[in-house]
């Protein structure tokens, strides 16, 4: 799956955030540093959310698991 990424270049080097993930941003000195950092933080807010819903539904006397699923882009 792609995600959007903005990219804010500063004094201090290129922030990287991702609108579709509230408060999912990294920043680095680089622009390629600054796409690696939010590659991870990417992986880890999807992680954090998974891992959220999970549990609720586990408290909640549900059986549940966690798969991947490939998406493709659409026509």
């Amino acid at each position: 799956m792609h995600y959007p990424v903005i990219l804010v270049q500063s004094e201090e080097g290129f922030a990287a955030g991702c609108p579709s993930l509230s408060g999912c941003w990294s920043q680095s000195a680089t622009r390629a540093e600054a796409l690696a950092n939010i590659q991870v933080a990417i992986r880890e807010v999807l992680a954090a959310k998974a891992e959220l819903v999970l549990e609720q539904f586990h408290a909640e006397g549900a059986r549940v698991e966690l798969a991947d699923v490939e998406v493709g882009a659409y026509a």
